[in-house]
């Protein structure tokens, strides 16, 4: 028999690659080799096929078998090759027709028992398959409904191999088998409580919607129990559903992450929220093998809050510096490099000493001016520069809490001026392409037509010039200020707007 061709994806982060799978059979003594550049993983599937293959009824023939992953010099990671592997394997045996299955993708792990097993990451990897020219695309049954959020190419669920091999025209009788189930959808609560149910912090509900409206990053400041988690916690519902394109990202993420997706795309922004003692790779994403997406990634178009930030790792922190500037973070290895998005809100809280009581009225802080300099400076600079809003939280007082919550504004209002804050902003940007003021780069805000008149820059003016800015947040106050305005429905940022824009960069 001629060499049979199939074809598979290599994933490397969000984006994929077709590789083509060559199998020849040759005379020789009994071997089954797998070349170009396999992991160990992919390495143990001669054995997973050999078995799966014998009870399929279809057992390889006693001859020397050489799998081909091309191309070779791309590295690949995972037992989805197993499917592909063994039906180009068995192509080479007459047991189907090896022009079938030429432009046929094969996405799964083989069972012993010849089952298929669902891996994850199908709905990138399938989108990858399409962009490379594949016209179907072979996935296990537990996989079906996610491979099916991909419209343009032919989807074709099998739970088994001897399933797959009945479809590609072999004369074998069906034998019905229960398919392995994918992973159940991780449980995401989207109901984390309603804008209206927070008393006492109305600087802090507004600073929400500043955030909310424009994608501006949040810093709250304050002891413990002043509320800072319960208001982290309500940005993601003034958020807007996720537009097609961030939706198919975010679902790509998550199943990457093996969280399981169903049968629909993720519509509602995310929401993680890290353990303090979080790793640096378990954040930015990483691993050996198979880069899997971090924290940052799971949180893309949505909010990652990191609570207590200054009992992060400082090295972690900074690793946030540059993803909050590009919007995606690339993870490089000897031989690949792989992409998630990263273009997320960062929330993140913390006490103003290590004791929490420094701003108490009624608890005495037993922290020396050190600890809390030393406490604080966990947060580096850099990283502070690029967080748009400061905020400082208080404790609420018994006449507050007691006054209970009439009349508080509720999460749906609050997303209806969140949503029409956006409409004003896109239809400015549109010609432009940006969507949030957050993204707008600086120097076209500094330039014509867009720049504001000197005496409404002129505090900013002076702040820059007392060094009490950087040029980023020269920039950053700019971008908050136009947020200012489109919440308040005008054409262009007042006076009023750049101090109130200057308060909520400065306000701890």
């Amino acid at each position: 028999m001629p060499v049979a061709r199939t074809l598979a994806v290599a994933l490397h982060g969000v984006d994929g690659s077709i590789v083509e799978i060559e199998a020849d059979l040759a005379d020789g003594l009994p071997a089954f080799t797998i070349i170009g550049l396999p992991d160990a993983a992919l390495g143990e599937a001669k054995d997973r096929v050999r078995s799966a293959a014998v009870n399929s009824g279809c057992a390889l023939p006693s001859r020397k078998v050489t799998v081909n992953l091309s191309p070779a010099s791309l590295p690949k990671h995972g037992s989805g090759f197993d499917l592909g592997i063994a039906v180009a394997a068995l192509a080479t045996s007459g047991v189907v027709d090896p022009a079938v299955i030429a432009d046929v993708a094969h996405l799964g792990e083989l069972s012993l028992d010849g089952r298929l097993r669902p891996v994850a990451g199908v709905l990138p990897a399938v989108l990858a398959a399409r962009r490379g020219g594949a016209a179907r695309v072979v996935v296990p049954s537990g996989s079906a409904a996610e491979a099916r959020l991909v419209p343009g190419i032919t989807v074709i669920a099998a739970a088994s191999l001897r399933d797959v091999l009945i479809t590609h025209g072999a004369a074998l009788e069906p034998v019905p088998v229960e398919p392995l189930p994918a992973p159940a959808p991780a449980l995401d609560d989207t109901d984390r409580g309603d804008l209206s149910e927070i008393v006492g912090h109305p600087e802090a509900v507004e600073a929400l919607q500043v955030a909310a409206a424009g994608g501006h990053h949040m810093l709250m400041l304050g002891p413990p129990g002043a509320g800072k988690t319960m208001l982290a916690s309500r940005l993601p519902g003034l958020l807007p559903d996720l537009e097609s394109e961030a939706a198919v990202e975010a679902s790509s993420v998550r199943s990457l992450a093996g969280l399981g997706l169903g049968s629909t795309l993720i519509t509602r922004p995310p929401f993680e929220a890290p353990h303090h003692s979080a790793t640096m790779a378990s954040l930015v994403g990483g691993g050996s093998g198979l880069v899997r997406p971090g924290a940052i990634s799971r949180a893309a178009h949505g909010v990652l809050f990191l609570d207590e930030a200054p009992e992060f790792s400082s090295s972690v922190l900074d690793a946030l510096r540059q993803p909050l500037e590009t919007g995606e973070i690339t993870i490089h290895r000897a031989r690949a490099v792989a992409r998630f998005p990263a273009r997320f809100q960062l929330v993140l809280a913390a006490n103003p000493c290590p004791c929490g009581q420094a701003s108490s009225p009624d608890d005495e802080c037993t922290c020396t001016p050190i600890m809390r300099r030393r406490y604080l400076g966990r947060l580096s600079g850099p990283l502070l520069d690029r967080i748009d809003l400061h905020l400082t939280v208080r404790r609420v007082g018994t006449a507050q809490l007691t006054a209970g919550a009439a009349g508080a504004l509720t999460t749906a209002a609050a997303r209806s001026r969140v949503d029409a804050a956006r409409a004003r902003t896109a239809e400015r940007w549109r010609e432009l392409g940006w969507k949030l003021n957050a993204h707008v780069p600086g120097s076209l805000l500094r330039s014509s037509p867009w720049r504001l008149a000197g005496t409404v820059r002129a505090p900013l003016d002076r702040a820059l010039e007392r060094g009490a800015l950087t040029m980023r947040g020269y920039d950053r106050v700019l971008r908050v200020a136009w947020t200012l305005a489109d919440l308040d429905a005008v054409d262009r940022p007042g006076l009023d707007h750049i101090g109130r824009a200057l308060f909520l960069r400065k306000g701890i």
